[in-house]
């Protein structure tokens, strides 16, 4: 059987890896021409039943331990006027262990043949096959062929397309900087943001910041606004939040121009499609939440999922497909509503003492991470 898999993030990977663990080969076709063409964000809380789970699933469970950072569970919120309200400690356990999304992604990469992931391989089109299955048009005028066919293309999927018409609609703005080596560069700063994230929520807008494991710190201002919110830079967001204390918007003033305009887009939670014998979505493809902390772990448990069922079923395809689907939108249901209602929480005139009361309660052990996932 023909696998092909577009898309060379966390789910295409680590579905290809796990695939390759038990001897049956995937090509993955990704768009960017290098790994390390474009940032690929910030740190990642992984979660044991789905992103600790798939890496097992993938042989990877001891890597990815020594690269993660229990002490990247450091969690704080501040109010507006800079006052700090929550300070969350992980302890000696760290069940959920911060890991750069690079650092995990180069982890999938090298875990894999070199000639499985086709870099520069942007697939535009996809036919009807000659002999069932899919043929493939990529940008360079190159076809190819599968059998089975995965589309692990993110929120933009073009694969979606092929299985439901419904598109992601907007649901609000973030600006992105970066304050690189801040321990040397701003030390102030890197005792305030402390060992992992650091929330401020005010009314309709908040300020986050994450450390990453190279110093990095990326900062992010997230507005809800009926229309995207697209500051030229530093300035014009330092404007929007001119009325908060310097002591959080000297965050804003360090990090580096350009601010990078970005949209929060979402896939209705819900979205379903008629199973298709040959063609899957695994991730934002399948289902684009809120980055409060479960996008990329249940994009790593779908990839868990489906693989399991190529494995058991390598016969049936179209059974593996339709079994995977079941289980993953019985999953996926409660966690997509629970993170809309998350994100609206952390967007509302109320945010600031709904998140304090949400991470003192003595039921919360851990915080599940800034919201970049």
């Amino acid at each position: 059987m023909r696998i092909a898999i577009v898309g060379a993030g966390l789910a295409g990977l680590s579905l290809a890896r796990i695939l390759h663990v038990h001897g049956i080969g995937a090509c993955v076709y990704e768009r960017d021409p290098s790994p390390h063409a474009r940032s690929q964000g910030g740190t990642l809380d992984l979660h044991p039943e789905s992103g600790q789970y798939a890496l097992v699933a993938a042989g990877l469970a001891e890597q990815f331990y020594a690269l993660a950072r229990s002490e990247g569970e450091e969690h704080k919120i501040f109010s507006p006027s800079g006052d700090l309200l929550v300070h969350r400690v992980p302890d000696a356990t760290g069940r959920r262990p911060e890991i750069d999304r690079t650092d995990l992604r180069d982890l999938l990469i090298g875990s894999l043949p070199a000639a499985a992931i086709h870099w520069g391989a942007q697939v535009v089109a996809v036919e009807d096959g000659a002999a069932g299955g899919w043929q493939l048009s990529l940008a360079d005028g190159t076809r190819s062929e599968c059998d089975l066919l995965v589309g692990a293309d993110g929120g933009s999927s073009l694969l979606r397309a092929r299985l439901t018409d419904v598109a992601p609609s907007y649901l609000s703005s973030y600006a992105q900087m970066s304050i690189p080596d801040v321990d040397r560069t701003h030390p102030e700063l890197a005792r305030l943001v402390g060992h992992g994230s650091l929330w401020a929520l005010g009314h309709n807008q908040n300020l986050t910041a994450q450390r990453e494991s190279s110093g990095l710190v990326r900062v992010s201002a997230m507005v809800r606004s009926t229309g995207p919110w697209r500051p030229a830079g530093r300035s014009e967001v330092l404007q929007r939040y001119a009325d908060w204390s310097p002591s959080l918007t000297a965050l804003v003033q360090a990090a580096d121009d350009p601010a990078v305009a970005r949209e929060i887009r979402v896939t209705p939670p819900g979205m379903g499609w008629s199973s298709h014998p040959s063609l899957t979505l695994v991730g934002d493809a399948a289902h684009l939440m809120p980055p409060v902390g479960e996008g990329a772990n249940q994009a790593l448990r779908d990839a868990a999922d489906l693989a399991a069922e190529v494995i058991a079923n390598p016969d049936d395809p179209a059974g593996a497909i339709a079994r995977y689907e079941t289980q993953m939108r019985a999953r996926i249901g409660p966690i997509e509503r629970d993170s809309a209602k998350m994100e609206k929480l952390i967007l509302s005139a109320t945010a600031l003492v709904d998140m304090v009361r949400f991470f003192t309660r003595p039921a919360i052990r851990e915080p599940s991470g800034a919201a970049t996932s």
